[in-house]
């Protein structure tokens, strides 16, 4: 799920990066207006151009190859905090223009909105309840130092009150809770599309989203890569003989064999009917051993239809390619695994194969 929502932090950037350019109108025309106090202008003019420095600075890190697991939070708590502190120098002009401000106040709103974008429900709950902590504690902070009632009006502003704080913290409550729903929605939909659903397993699709990921971390870690194909032999009789049900059953017992033989890193995809993908951070000659010994695992547990039948020997071919000596993007390595498990299918089948003889 993270990896899905891992393009929206960069959008974000952008969007906060465009939006901090706009801010600049704000304060500006209400100067030119004079429709703010000097205290009320300097702390938005001071507001935006911290903003955009600080966007380009966080956009930089978001156009970064690799993924800052940390980045989101950081950004979250930016923008929450930042709105806080805007809010905060506008007390020095006046408290009820903190408490009040309502176009100062609904970036809470925005920035536990753009949490949406990066599909990761615990950072939405997060930007909500900071952004409920920081505005109730500027509310009490200010209340507290207002020594007379005449501090918490405006004519602008109108005046401050305990009420109206309340119903703000509902509303950043409120909003929470939706793009909460929004999000976990999100993630269903996502899981969804890239699951299988007879195995359980992730299908081609997610494989093809994740895997430039996969590639990259490999290329900075300095690790190796190897896509192996996986195949059932003779799986249609299976089908025929014993029906659909049977066939699906048998597939859900392979899975199981295959997966107790796996290792954290490893990523085992079914693509379709009997055949499945396994990528590995290991070397082909390493990749090729653990292949094999899967291999040889299958064949030992054989599928029991049903109690009492006889059991079904299962077995599998298997074809390897490494990244990137045979190539770089996804569909080279399943091509070049393709025919070296064609390979290991016209020499006999139940084997396989690394290298073309």
């Amino acid at each position: 799920m993270l990896e899905v929502g891992a393009g929206g932090e960069l959008l974000v950037a952008k969007l906060r990066a465009g939006l901090s350019l706009a801010l600049l109108l704000f304060p500006l025309v209400n100067i030119a207006t004079d429709e703010y106090t000097p205290a009320e202008g300097l702390a938005g003019v001071t507001g935006v151009i911290l903003t955009v420095l600080a966007a380009q600075l966080l956009l930089m890190l978001a156009r970064q190859k690799r993924r800052f697991r940390w980045l989101p939070w950081l950004t979250t708590s930016y923008d929450i905090t930042l709105t806080t502190l805007v809010l905060g120098m506008l007390a020095i002009g006046s408290f009820a223009g903190a408490l009040n401000s309502m176009v100062v106040w609904a970036f809470y709103l925005i920035a536990i909105g753009m949490t949406a974008l990066r599909n990761d429900g615990r950072l939405t709950l997060y930007a909500g309840g900071l952004a409920m902590l920081q505005y109730g504690l500027l509310a009490v902070l200010l209340f507290s130092l207002a020594a007379v009632p005449d501090q918490l009006a405006s004519a602008d502003y109108g005046t401050a009150r305990v009420s109206n704080v309340i119903q703000r913290l509902l509303m950043i409550s409120v909003t929470t809770a939706v793009m909460a729903i929004v999000v976990y929605r999100m993630q269903s939909l996502v899981e969804l599309s890239g699951t299988d659903g007879l195995t359980g397993l992730p299908n081609r699709t997610l494989l093809s989203y994740r895997f430039p990921a996969l590639a990259d971390a490999a290329s900075e870690s300095g690790l190796s890569l190897s896509v192996a194909l996986i195949d059932l032999d003779y799986f249609r009789r299976i089908n025929d003989e014993l029906g659909h049900s049977a066939g699906d059953r048998a597939l859900r017992h392979v899975v199981e064999v295959l997966r107790s033989g796996l290792e954290d890193k490893d990523w085992l995809v079914r693509l379709g009917g009997e055949e499945f993908a396994l990528v590995m951070q290991q070397p082909t000659g390493r990749a090729w051993e653990r292949l094999e010994t899967l291999r040889r695992s299958v064949a030992a547990n054989p599928y029991v239809p049903e109690p009492g039948e006889p059991s079904i020997r299962m077995t599998f071919s298997g074809g390897i390619s490494s990244w990137p000596q045979d190539g770089t993007e996804l569909a080279q390595l399943l091509r070049r695994a393709d025919l070296r498990l064609r390979q290991a299918k016209m020499t006999g089948r139940n084997r396989v194969v690394a290298r073309e003889n």
